[in-house]
């Protein structure tokens, strides 16, 4: 069975990245706009990894990932924060809110696969 990954950014066109990429090798991708539709789509359905956006309207990635980290199924879950923030203290803060870890945004699609091929394992 395929493994399942909620993709969250408000910008479209990288949610269509993320999703052709990771659809090519074989993952389910669901896709929210905002923390708050994810928060609601992971409450709804177990993934196997969340990747998220940090800023972004109605809740930050660091929020969702706080809100994500009390749910019990989500409490080990992967996830992995994919942003153009890249400053150590942004990642301080990305830790200790929980985050498996950290892609910055441009990517290729290898370093994509590679991280995710990695925290699923």
């Amino acid at each position: 069975m395929a493994k399942k990954i909620l993709a969250v950014d408000d910008s479209a066109t990288m949610r269509q990245l993320l999703k052709m990429t990771l659809s090519r090798s074989g993952y389910e991708v669901v896709e929210a706009e905002d923390g708050a539709k994810a928060l609601q789509k992971a409450s709804a359905a177990l993934f196997d990894l969340v990747l998220s956006d940090i800023n972004m309207p109605v809740m930050t990635g660091i929020e969702l990932l706080r809100s994500l980290r009390k749910l019990a199924q989500y409490k080990f879950t992967p996830i992995v924060l994919v942003t153009t923030e890249s400053q150590p203290e942004k990642k301080q803060e990305g830790k200790a809110a929980g985050a498996t870890g950290w892609i910055v945004k441009p990517f290729e699609p290898e370093q994509l696969l590679a991280v995710v091929t990695k925290v699923l394992r």
